[in-house]
């Protein structure tokens, strides 16, 4: 491998020289963003007065216009492309062409291929930039000295301030040449972080890839510790699937659901930066947002409210409001009378019954069954009705007035009121499901008068949404991430596997990170309530983000954490990142934290200042007093604003350049049980990217002091 950089005593490398290699990339690089504006003003330049048939296909049209503008937008600070392949054999336009309305010509090859966030094209067709997602820009992540994949040589590029500054290559079908890792690809990975989340997409590794590319007709479970990557894989892997299957996920819809709105904040960036504009965000409580969530439920409470047998109790309670007939219906139509038996109707509501059909489904048949028995009364006495005398007998009055009686509607957030609120309807309907005590554990102590006075929890809106899902079925997306999954309980799985029951989804987190009573034991439960049990379940073990220093330090609390899972082994070597250092007694911690600070702040990118809930108020003076300023998780971090102090709850999924750990044992005695406690202090050691300082005034916890 070769690496090359401009030397600062020498001239600048002459853009018009042909035997100056990164002059001719910087010349390629210029005339590729020519290239891109080109693509962008034909499209603005586009009239569509002439070609839209009314108002509503040039609304349609403007809209997609618009889109594809944004698409075509050149970010100056974001460069063009990354790496470029020289293949050993042409390239076929077929594996080298961009998104639908992209493709070069059909009888063209290439031997040299830019690789870069999106395809550029030239005045005549022919790609200037390969999307990343192309078939023929695979080899790129995954190419080695072992397969070459036919590749020659490929070089990765070195940017500063979007004007590339070095490249680096390596000669993947020289013998001669022995295989070194790659310092411009280290460099990226550990480039200081300020601002949100960014893609990964120039450091992309085989591994990686390889979920990345796997199919949209197969759910992916990615089980994968702290720097392992799995976020941005599984953001990767929406951009490749709306690549590859833009049309039908244009009509399905795509859904990234993250654990919180400051996580959805830290990564909403990432898709854009990638051409994708249109993937909506959400968490869980967003999903099941039908009433408004005032209330809070003790620990005990809501894991019974999330558990899985709580469908059976829903179905149950829905089924329960179906009351066998026991009078006939008797339809009159002019001056006949047709009548149909109680044990008609009766045999009517058991064949739906036993059907399992949603309930409002099966209240929509019930009319039609009755009109039909009607209509074989009519056709047995010689009379020819056709359909609309069938529907005209499923609306008739005592029809209706007989449907509602055997099949009355039923309102999801009053059927859950009244499960949680009559203790007699709850036993009945929970009866060989929950025992006395947990039925007792979920009553409500105080009666509620009315859906909107009711002080709604989480778990409360997770089973309206299950029970109204029971009714009429949830609308299915295409495709579904869900990051941060091992700490949603059963029902919450259930709840997102409605929105993906026709599709499929790519499933992300780590088991040693869950930190709610209720987080899953393993994937195979997890998948099991998601409705996926066909899903693949793939292990990320590589660490590319946390120092090997600190990732060993916290894997101390794996064995009472998350016995038998894999530690994450770190590929960043970078001596002195953890420093552990006691402080003499609590009085002195507050001022020890503060200069802590100061010292990371020292260092380029962002700091993170994490600490027990219940200590953020007295940090915030402290932090005041030193005259520090600090922003809020999910505030945008700038290079005047580096520091962020963050509860120790919501610092899952984030990540700083450099972290200080205030009071380790804090942090543990803030759950409400020593293993929630233990998880959750894994995940502050584990968020910061360059250096950890843990302070302590109490002792650490045993499994984290131990060896």
């Amino acid at each position: 491998m070769s690496a090359h950089a401009p030397d600062p005593a020498t001239p600048p490398a002459d853009p018009l020289d042909p035997l100056d290699p990164l002059a001719r990339e910087r010349s390629h690089l210029a005339a590729s963003r020519s290239a891109l504006r080109t693509m962008r003003e034909d499209v603005q330049a586009l009239d569509i007065r002439d070609v839209t048939a009314n108002w509503v296909n040039a609304a349609v049209l403007e809209a997609q216009i618009e889109d594809r503008i944004k698409a075509l937008a050149d970010l100056s600070h974001t460069p063009l492309f990354f790496g470029r392949l020289d293949y050993l054999h042409p390239v076929g336009a077929d594996e080298a062409e961009g998104a639908e309305g992209e493709r070069p010509p059909p009888k063209a090859a290439y031997r040299t291929l830019h690789i870069g966030r999106r395809h550029v094209h030239d005045a005549d067709g022919d790609p200037m930039v390969i999307d990343w997602r192309a078939p023929a820009s695979q080899p790129f992540y995954r190419a080695s000295k072992k397969d070459p994949l036919d590749v020659g040589l490929r070089r990765r590029f070195g940017y500063t301030a979007g004007d590339i500054t070095a490249y680096e290559d390596e000669h993947l079908s020289d013998p001669a040449e022995a295989a070194h890792s790659s310092k411009l690809l280290q460099a990226e990975i550990e480039r200081p972080r300020v601002g949100p989340m960014r893609d990964i997409v120039a450091t992309i590794q085989p591994e990686q890839d390889e979920i990345v590319r796997s199919g949209l007709g197969g759910t992916v479970c990615v089980q994968g510790g702290p720097g392992t990557g799995k976020t941005a894989v599984g953001l990767h892997r929406v951009a490749y699937l709306l690549y590859a299957h833009r049309e039908r996920l244009a009509r399905t819809g795509t859904l990234v659901i993250g654990p919180n709105a400051s996580f959805l904040h830290y990564i909403e960036q990432v898709l854009p930066a990638l051409g994708e504009l249109e993937v909506k965000q959400a968490t869980v409580d967003d999903l099941v947002a039908s009433v408004d969530v005032r209330g809070t439920d003790p620990a005990p409470a809501a894991v019974i409210k999330g558990d899985a047998r709580m469908a059976e109790v829903l179905r149950r309670a829905v089924r329960s409001h179906v009351t066998p007939p026991t009078e006939p219906v008797v339809v009159v139509r002019g001056s006949r009378r047709w009548r149909v038996p109680a044990y008609e109707l009766e045999e009517f509501v058991e064949q739906l019954l036993a059907r399992d059909m949603r309930y409002g489904a099966a209240r929509e048949a019930l009319p039609q069954r009755i009109a039909h028995a009607v209509l074989v009364r009519m056709e047995e006495s010689g009379e020819a009705p056709d359909d609309r005398v069938q529907d005209a007998v499923a609306r008739n009055p005592a029809v209706k007035a007989a449907v509602k009686a055997i099949w009355p509607p039923v309102d999801p957030a009053k059927l859950v009121l009244r499960l949680l609120s009559d203790a007699e309807f709850l036993a009945a309907q929970a009866e060989g499901v929950l025992t006395p005590d947990e039925q007792k554990t979920i009553l409500w102590t105080k009666p509620v008068r009315s859906v909107k006075s009711a002080k709604w929890s989480a778990a409360d809106a997770v089973l309206i949404d299950e029970a109204g899902d029971l009714i009429a079925r949830t609308h299915s997306l295409g495709h579904v991430v869900l990051d941060e999954a091992q700490d949603l309980s059963p029902m919450q799985y259930r709840a997102v596997g409605r929105r993906c029951s026709t599709g499929s989804a790519t499933v992300l987190g780590d088991l040693a990170q869950g930190t709610t009573p209720w987080a899953t034991a393993s994937w195979t439960d997890a998948l099991r309530h998601l409705g996926k049990t066909d899903a693949v379940v793939e292990e990320l073990t590589a660490g590319f983000r946390v120092p090997r220093e600190v990732i060993a330090y916290a894997s101390r609390l794996l064995p009472s954490i998350a016995p038998g899972l894999a530690e994450v082994a770190s590929v960043r070597e970078s001596p002195g990142s953890l420093s552990v250092r006691p402080v003499a007694g609590p009085a002195g911690l507050d001022e020890a934290v503060v200069a802590a600070c100061v010292e990371s702040l020292a260092h380029e990118g962002s700091t993170g200042l994490i600490t027990a809930d219940a200590r953020i108020p007295a940090l915030r003076e402290a932090l005041t007093a030193a005259g520090l300023p600090y922003l809020s998780p999910g505030e945008e971090t700038t290079a005047e604003a580096r520091l962020t102090l963050v509860p120790a709850s919501l610092a899952k999924g984030l990540e700083y350049d450099y972290v200080v750990l205030d009071e380790p044992t804090a942090v543990v005695d803030g759950e409400p049980d020593e293993r929630t406690g233990l998880r959750r202090l894994y995940v502050a050691l584990t968020r910061a990217v360059s250096g950890l300082i843990v302070l302590h005034a109490a002792e650490l916890p045993a499994s984290l002091s131990a060896r």
